[in-house]
């Protein structure tokens, strides 16, 4: 992977946006787009989480078995969610069935009601306040990890999180436009704050 690829469509994308129908919808749609929410933004924290050490393209075919296994993502629910549910879901095979990252969902619902400011509130603390950096011209030139998804990271461990390291702080704050990673000549690169392309968790 280097620069854009050119699409059948004569688009220019991020050469992984570029790579299956299932990636272009993603990255045209959603990736990068401003994200604000409870309910959603604990979603994508939740699908980054189970996207470590797997192919996101695994997640986002499995997304729809994801929000009718935790409830929508609905923290207050999940938060109650017991042994039982536990179970249910280490034999659902419409998610990823890794116990570590099951039980750290649930614990994560836990810390959100326990927060004293609103899970997208808190996220978004720690956007980048400076001016936008550079483009990256090539996929080689986007960081794993920031100084603010590092700080973010230890403030949710602190406050009773679990598998939220800094690059899975960085893949959300990417994923939901706190900072701007679309390829110089992506033509989403220009078009992430655009209104009508936002499409929030109902």
């Amino acid at each position: 992977m280097s620069g854009p690829d050119l699409g059948a469509d004569g688009l220019a994308r991020c050469p992984w946006g570029a790579s299956t129908p299932d990636y272009a919808a993603y990255h045209d749609t959603e990736w990068g787009v401003p994200l604000r929410g409870v309910t959603a933004l604990f979603e994508r924290m939740s699908l980054e989480a189970f996207q470590s050490g797997l192919s996101w393209l695994v997640i986002l075919r499995k997304r729809e078995g994801f929000r009718r296994a935790f409830a929508g993502f609905d923290p207050e629910t999940v938060a109650g969610f017991g042994a039982d549910d536990v179970a249910r879901l280490l034999a659902d095979a419409g998610i990823v069935r890794n116990r570590a990252k099951i039980e750290a969902t649930i614990r994560n619902a836990r810390a959100v009601c326990d927060l004293d400011v609103p899970l997208d509130d808190l996220l978004w603390s720690f956007a980048p306040d400076t001016p936008e950096r550079p483009a990256p011209e090539l996929h080689t030139d986007v960081p794993a990890t920031s100084p603010e998804s590092k700080a973010m990271a230890k403030e949710l461990k602190r406050r009773g999180f679990a598998f939220v390291g800094p690059t899975t702080c960085y893949a959300l704050m990417q994923a939901t436009g706190m900072v701007n990673d679309h390829l110089a000549g992506c033509w989403r690169r220009t078009a992430t704050d655009l209104v009508g392309l936002s499409h929030p968790v109902p």
